[in-house]
């Protein structure tokens, strides 16, 4: 108790001091680790058996690599993980969460950070300092709505009509090359290498607020996101591939948008394989009949998943995804992958 009242009486520049510093999956070699934890049960042998199939999803030259994105860990330190992932060829495509894009890899593209906080903090006391709270993460509200207004004047800037997420986080991409405060954010790197990132609920972020102000700023001309144009894109994608892999962190609507490509690839007449191989790491529960989206298993009755090569991993992503990530780098067959290079197709 004593320790909660002494946080509470701290000041905003008290609270906002221990900034959020990423995991560098490149600077440890996980190998052993992972190789030991074959050999154990429980997570262990799960978080082992993830990291054995993404390597198969790399090594498999006709595999494209869907990475899906929901929930906070990017605020939570796993941001250098996402953008590694890209760099080092570990993936095709992206498809997040407006937040995972825009209030946390653009919002410290802009400069500013997340910072390390308390769970037990009085919530009153941080919303007076004007400090948004994940868990045991802190946020500067004043610096989060430079980032809306941001994303604003970035729509204000471009040509009015419908945009998809992907095409409207290209034109951030391209704005972070000349005006980013912080380098090699996500955006910045797929932009980079042609990855397309798609964030099918793209307005509930700071993306939505920013395009709400550009709206009414312009009210009879003013760009719109195009979600139905956007599933389109990405079906494209799947139909272009001739394996795909989905390496999931969360579940929601991510994980959902792109297990559904299958099914409007067969409605639109394609004939396309279920995803060949999949992971995902969640804390969620499917007791209530969901597990965010679906378990596994669960999707290959719908004909989206086959369940030869997946793995469910029931833990906290931060505290397994550095491993699989770091044991797949050092591993190198990203090496020996071609680049799919899917934004070219939407030029």
């Amino acid at each position: 108790m004593s320790n909660k009242k002494k946080i509470g009486h701290n000041s905003k520049k008290d609270l906002l001091k221990n900034p959020v510093k990423h995991i560098d999956i490149t600077s440890f070699d996980s190998r052993k680790i992972i190789s030991s934890m074959e050999k154990m049960s429980f997570v262990s042998r799960e978080t082992a058996n993830a990291a054995n199939i993404f390597n198969e999803m790399i090594k498999d030259k006709d595999c494209t690599i869907f990475l899906t994105l929901a929930g906070s860990t990017s605020a939570a330190g796993c941001m250098s993980i996402y953008k590694d992932l890209v760099k080092y060829n570990m993936v095709d495509a992206i498809v997040a969460t407006g937040a995972s894009i825009i209030d946390m890899d653009f919002f410290e593209a802009l400069g500013f950070k997340h910072y390390q906080g308390s769970q037990f903090q009085d919530d009153t006391k941080l919303r007076n300092n004007y400090i948004d709270r994940i868990y045991d993460t802190y946020i500067d509200e004043d610096e989060l709505q430079i980032c809306d207004k941001k994303i604003c004047e970035i729509a204000d800037s471009l040509e009015p009509r419908s945009y998809t997420s992907r095409e409207f986080i290209k034109e951030i991409g391209r704005f972070l090359k000349k005006n980013s405060k912080k380098k090699d954010s996500l955006i910045e790197i797929a932009y980079d290498n042609n990855v397309p990132i798609f964030c099918p609920a793209f307005t509930d972020s700071s993306a939505g607020f920013g395009l709400v102000m550009h709206q009414e700023k312009n009210p009879k001309k003013h760009l719109t996101i195009d979600s139905i144009r956007e599933f389109r894109e990405l079906t494209e994608i799947k139909i272009k591939s001739k394996g795909s892999g989905l390496f999931m962190i969360g579940g929601g609507v991510p994980k959902n948008f792109i297990q559904d490509t299958v099914i409007c690839a067969e409605l639109l007449g394609k004939e396309v394989d279920m995803h060949k191989y999949a992971v995902q790491i969640t804390v969620a529960d499917s007791r209530d009949g969901a597990c965010s989206s679906s378990t596994l298993k669960e999707a290959s009755s719908w004909g989206k998943v086959n369940i030869a090569k997946e793995q469910m991993v029931f833990a906290e992503a931060t505290s397994v995804l550095p491993l699989i990530v770091s044991d797949v780098y050092h591993k190198g067959n990203w090496k020996n992958r071609t680049r799919k290079n899917f934004s070219k197709i939407f030029i």
